[in-house]
C-alpha cells in the first residue's frame, strides 16, 4: 500500500508546531522589516531634515514628490493596518483612494501629520505582529485568504519601496546627507 500523500492541512500543522521560539523568531523579523534598517532605509531617515521648500518639488526623471510619497505610504498603511485588525474596514478606492490630491502639502503642519500618522500605524501594526494571541498564519475571515504574516510583510515591501524613491528623490534634489 502506498503512502498518502501530504495535504496542505498536514503542512499547515507541522508549520504551527515548531512551537513558541520559532514563532517568536518571525516576529521579532518582521518587527526589524517593519521598522526599516538593516538593508533598508528607514522611512524616518529617508524624511529627516526633508526641506520644507522641497516637499512638493518634482525632480526630472521622478514621477512623485516627497508629499505624494509620504501621503501615499501613509494612506496605504494605514489602509493594510486597518484591514488586519478590522473586519469592517472598507479601503479606498485604487487607485485614486491611495495618493494625495496635490503634490504639495497645505503647509508644515500637514506634513508633520502624516510623519506622526506613518509612526503610529506602524507601530500599530508591530503591535499586533508582536502580540502572542496574533496567529500570524490564519486568514482572515474577512478576506480572501490574507493572513497577517502577509499583511505585515506587504507593509513592509511596499514602504521599503517608496522610501527607496524618496531616496532617489533626495538625491535628485541634492539633498542626501551621506552618513
Amino acid at each position: 500500500m502506498a503512502p498518502k500523500a501530504k495535504t496542505k492541512r498536514t503542512n499547515r500543522r507541522k508549520a504551527a508546531s515548531k512551537g513558541p521560539e520559532a514563532d517568536a523568531s518571525l516576529r521579532k523579523r518582521l518587527v526589524e522589516l517593519l521598522q526599516g534598517g538593516e538593508a533598508h532605509v528607514g522611512i524616518s531617515d529617508a524624511l529627516a531634515d526633508f526641506p520644507a521648500e522641497k516637499r512638493g518639488v518634482c525632480a526630472n526623471g521622478l514621477e512623485h514628490t516627497a508629499w505624494q510619497l509620504l501621503e501615499h505610504i501613509r494612506l496605504a498603511q494605514w489602509d493594510i493596518l486597518e484591514f488586519s485588525r478590522d473586519p469592517k474596514h472598507v479601503s479606498p478606492d485604487f487607485p485614486d483612494g491611495y495618493w494625495p490630491q496635490t503634490p504639495v502639502p497645505q503647509d508644515d503642519a500637514a506634513w508633520r501629520k502624516s510623519v506622526q500618522s506613518v509612526a503610529s500605524d506602524s507601530r500599530a501594526m508591530i503591535s499586533l505582529v508582536t502580540n502572542p494571541r496574533s496567529d500570524l498564519h490564519r486568514a482572515f475571515a474577512w478576506g480572501d485568504g490574507q493572513t497577517l504574516l502577509r499583511e505585515a510583510l506587504l507593509l513592509a515591501d511596499h514602504n521599503a519601496y517608496h522610501v527607496g524613491q524618496i531616496v532617489d528623490l533626495r538625491r535628485a534634489l541634492g539633498i542626501w546627507k551621506k552618513s
